[in-house]
């Protein structure tokens, strides 16, 4: 799973989610790309599950990227624990996506492997995303 090798404070306030992306929202290194379409957190094990299901579509052809970083921990108190006595310990990793972000990206295969190999990914993830192009997607992260 992916998590940061060091982070300076564990525990980080849960923030909120508002606007549309400024970063990372162009397709740079593949043909075509995976873009959110809504607000949401993707843990380390949803991002990994939606690389194995791109990976094995593609029959590990071409290359996939992904673009999209679990910087954020998730506390949890252990189960039956009082109110009280600080915040509790690191649960898992998420990273933080808003609308018009590019998650993933493949290159080396074709359009129609690519659609199917973004289809299967997508159902592994929480938001709901579309399919773009390289020169063809949205700025905005609004509809096609």
């Amino acid at each position: 799973m992916l998590m940061p090798k060091r982070v300076k404070r564990r525990r980080v306030h849960r923030g909120r989610m508002k606007g549309i992306a400024t970063k990372g929202n162009t397709i740079t290194y593949g043909a075509y790309g995976l873009i959110a379409q809504e607000c949401g957190w993707i843990t380390s094990n949803q991002i990994e599950s939606a690389r194995i299901a791109m990976t094995r579509s593609i029959k590990r052809g071409g290359k996939v990227f992904i673009k999209i970083f679990p910087h954020k921990s998730v506390t949890k108190k252990p189960a039956e624990v009082r109110m009280g006595s600080g915040k509790g310990a690191p649960e898992y990793w998420v990273a933080v996506v808003k609308p018009g972000r590019v998650m993933f990206e493949i290159e080396g295969v074709s359009e129609a492997a690519a659609r199917e190999a973004m289809r299967l990914a997508s159902h592994k993830l929480p938001v709901k995303s579309k399919f773009a192009i390289k020169g063809q997607e949205i700025a905005e992260g609004g509809e096609a």
